[in-house]
C-alpha cells in the first residue's frame, strides 16, 4: 500500500468542568489527530500532549509525525507489518504520543483496506461489551457529588477519583455516600505520595472498600515497599509504559496490574506487548472520539484472555467534555459498543472539527 496523503490537525476539546489532579488543573484537552490517505482510503488516528506529566506539546508531536514518521512511512507500507513501521519511527526517537497517533492511523488504514472492523484485524471473533468506570477529578463534597449523580443515574458501577490532595477521605467518603454501598471506588493518586503518607491514607481509606488505586507512588520499587504495607490492590500507571517496566513490574510483585494509555505507550501494538506480560485495563489520555475508540477495539484483542485485568475501563471520558468531533464507539450505560464497520468506524463532523483547531 503506497501512502500518499498526510493531514495533522492540532485541536482541542473543553471540559464541562476543570479537570482537576494532584499534578494541576485542565480546562482544555490538546489534542492532534492524524488523517493518512492512500488508495482512495483514509486512515485516522489521535493521541493527547500529556502536559500534566511534562510531554511534548502539540506542536513538537506534530513535528515528529511529520518529520520523524512520515518520511519512513512514504516507502512501501505493508498492511500485515505495522509493528515494523512503528519500530522505524521509535527507532528514529519519536516519542510514544507521536508513534500512538501513526499506530491508530494504520490499523485503521489496514481494516479499512481488508474490509474489517479493526477489532477483527487484531484477532477477536465478534466484539464485546467494554464495560468502563465513571471518571471524577478532585472537586469540593458539594461539587463532587453533583459531578458523581450523573455517573450514577446512567447506571455507571465502578467510580475513579482523583486523588493525593487535602481532603482526600472527605472526598472518597462523598462518592461512597452518592454511589452508594455496592459500588466500587478506584483511585488514582498520580504518584503523589510517599510510601509512608501511602500507607497512612490507604489505612484511613481502607473502611471505605477501595477496588484498586493507581499509581499511589512513584518508582514501581516504591510500589512494591507498599504493597507489603497495604491489602489494597494497586496498579501502575505513569510507571509501566514499556514491556520491560512491565516485566520488572512482575519481578518487583510491585502492583497486580496495570493501566495502558495508548498515547502514553505508544499506540495499540505496544499496548498489546504490555499485556502479554502484565493484566492491564486500558485508559483514555482524556482523547477525543478516535482514540477512545481505538483504545475499545484494542480491549477486544485481551477481552477474558490472561492479559485481561478483567476490570472496569477509564474509556468513558468523553463525557467530561462539553463538545466533541465526531462519533465512534457507542456509549450505553457504562459499556461502549463497537460495530463491524471497517476500520475503527469513526465518523467525524468536519464543522465541529474546524471550529476546535488550534489557530
Amino acid at each position: 500500500m503506497r501512502l500518499e496523503e498526510l493531514e495533522v490537525i492540532r485541536y482541542s476539546l473543553p471540559f464541562r468542568e476543570p479537570y482537576v489532579t494532584a499534578r494541576g488543573e485542565l480546562r482544555e484537552r490538546d489534542l492532534v489527530l492524524v488523517r493518512m490517505r492512500a488508495e482512495g482510503l483514509e486512515g485516522l488516528g489521535e493521541t493527547a500532549a500529556l502536559s500534566l506529566r511534562g510531554g511534548p506539546d502539540t506542536e513538537q508531536i506534530a513535528r515528529e509525525i511529520e518529520e520523524i514518521c512520515w518520511p519512513i512511512l512514504t516507502d512501501e507500507f505493508d498492511p500485515g507489518r505495522i509493528w515494523s513501521a512503528i519500530a522505524r519511527c521509535r527507532g528514529r526517537r519519536a516519542s510514544a504520543q507521536a508513534l500512538a497517533a501513526v499506530d491508530i492511523a494504520l490499523h485503521d488504514l489496514a481494516a479499512k483496506a481488508a474490509g474489517e472492523p479493526v477489532w477483527r484485524l487484531l484477532g477477536a471473533e465478534s466484539p464485546r461489551p467494554v464495560r468502563c468506570n465513571a471518571t471524577l477529578p478532585a472537586a469540593n463534597p458539594s461539587a463532587l457529588r453533583a459531578m458523581t449523580e450523573p455517573w450514577v443515574a446512567d447506571g455507571f458501577r465502578t467510580f475513579k477519583l482523583k486523588v493525593g490532595m487535602a481532603g482526600d477521605v472527605t472526598q472518597v467518603k462523598t462518592v461512597r455516600e452518592t454511589a452508594g454501598p455496592d459500588a466500587l471506588i478506584r483511585l488514582d493518586a498520580n504518584a503523589a505520595w510517599t510510601v509512608a503518607d501511602a500507607e497512612d491514607q490507604l489505612r484511613s481509606l481502607a473502611p471505605l472498600t477501595i477496588e484498586v488505586v493507581e499509581q499511589p507512588v512513584g518508582t514501581l520499587e516504591q510500589m512494591a515497599d507498599l504493597r507489603r504495607r497495604s491489602r489494597i490492590r494497586l496498579a501502575a500507571d505513569e510507571s509501566v509504559v514499556t514491556p520491560r517496566n512491565a516485566r520488572d513490574a512482575v519481578e518487583l510483585e510491585a502492583c497486580e496490574m496495570a493501566t495502558v494509555k495508548l498515547a502514553k505507550v505508544g499506540g495499540i501494538s505496544a499496548a498489546l506487548d504490555i499485556a502479554g506480560e502484565l493484566p492491564v485495563y486500558l485508559s483514555s489520555s482524556l482523547e477525543g472520539p478516535v482514540g477512545i475508540t481505538a483504545a475499545a477495539h484494542a480491549f477486544q484483542a485481551l477481552a477474558g484472555g490472561p492479559g485481561d485485568a478483567g476490570v472496569a475501563h477509564g474509556l468513558a471520558t468523553e463525557r467530561l467534555f462539553s463538545e466533541s468531533v465526531g462519533t465512534g464507539a457507542g456509549l450505553t450505560g457504562d459499556e461502549l459498543h463497537l460495530g463491524d464497520r471497517p476500520g475503527l468506524g469513526i465518523e467525524l463532523d468536519e464543522d465541529a472539527l474546524a471550529g476546535r483547531r488550534a489557530r
